[in-house]
């Protein structure tokens, strides 16, 4: 039978430094670099039997590489809950401007002056606010998907819109972030939503009513992605999840029932969204019958 490594109580399920663990005697050099433990930062360790994930990383940088640093952008985000960067991403941390900035590889180290009223602590690791978070996602990402960013962080509750673009209006924000807190709208109920409502704006469409709630003789008949109501067109984003038996089944007696009340209903796949100008004549048709 193969031998179990052995797990000291003390480390088990945590992250530390390899190099303490040897001088306390809790680990031996060569147990050290034994399969028992796997390597996420230079000299820091966790147990292998905990799952590699961008959080396990944030908050083990935070707490052993750099202790003064403040956890930001994409890294912020995923510890308040919006999962934004994957486990080989870089952690993002934020330390002041007279700090001494070091190279860590897997870690991308910023100055600037953050103020006590928007740092948060979260995992017991400090972190910046929610509003400052959002703001400094669309400062890094490409234009559309910070938007999308933006988004997620408010249908998850994490932030308020009115507060994401108050905090951009602040002197310094970078006006590719402002820009972008702007076009967020805090409704798209998935990712491709948002990237639907772009492209639509884009190609000058009227502007759709988001999360339209579709009444029939005053009883509720569906809420629809994006709707015209006096036109009566509606056009939802159909993802994976619909393709379920049981799913598949609803949506169809829910589009009768649109049909019904005299809507017209465009379904948008991912393939679609990869055709724009073939989607956007689709819509643009179908608002003008």
């Amino acid at each position: 039978m193969p031998v179990v490594p052995r797990v000291p109580p003390v480390l088990r399920g945590k992250t530390f430094r390899g190099s303490e663990a040897i001088a306390n005697g809790v680990l031996t050099p060569n147990q050290l670099r034994g399969p028992a433990w796997r390597s996420i930062f230079r000299d820091v360790y966790v147990d292998a039997s905990v799952p590699d994930t961008h959080r396990l990383r944030a908050v083990a940088a935070a707490g052993l590489l750099v202790p003064d640093a403040v956890v930001s952008g994409l890294s912020a985000a995923v510890l308040w809950g919006v999962d934004l960067a994957g486990p080989q991403d870089d952690v993002e941390l934020t330390i002041a401007p007279t700090a001494h900035a070091r190279r860590i590889p897997g870690v991308r180290v910023r100055r600037a002056q953050i103020a006590a009223a928007e740092i948060g602590r979260r995992s017991g690791t400090c972190l910046t606010a929610p509003a400052l978070t959002a703001v400094r996602v669309a400062s890094v990402l490409p234009s559309d998907e910070a938007v999308v960013a933006i988004d997620r962080m408010v249908v998850a509750g994490v932030v308020d819109l009115a507060a994401v673009r108050a905090r951009a209006g602040a002197p310094g924000t970078p006006p590719r972030a402002r820009a972008a807190c702007a076009r967020a709208d805090g409704l798209a109920q998935s990712p491709q939503e948002t990237r639907l409502r772009l492209l639509m704006r884009r190609h000058r469409l009227p502007e759709p009513v988001a999360q339209y709630v579709v009444l029939h003789e005053g009883r509720f008949v569906a809420r629809v992605d994006f709707a015209w109501p006096e036109l009566k067109v509606a056009v939802e984003y159909d993802g994976l999840w619909h393709a379920a038996d049981d799913q598949f089944a609803k949506d169809r007696r829910r589009l009768n029932r649109l049909r019904e009340a005299g809507w017209t209903v465009v379904f948008v796949t991912a393939a679609d969204l990869r055709d724009p100008v073939r989607l956007i004549a689709t819509i643009r048709a179908a608002l003008e019958r």
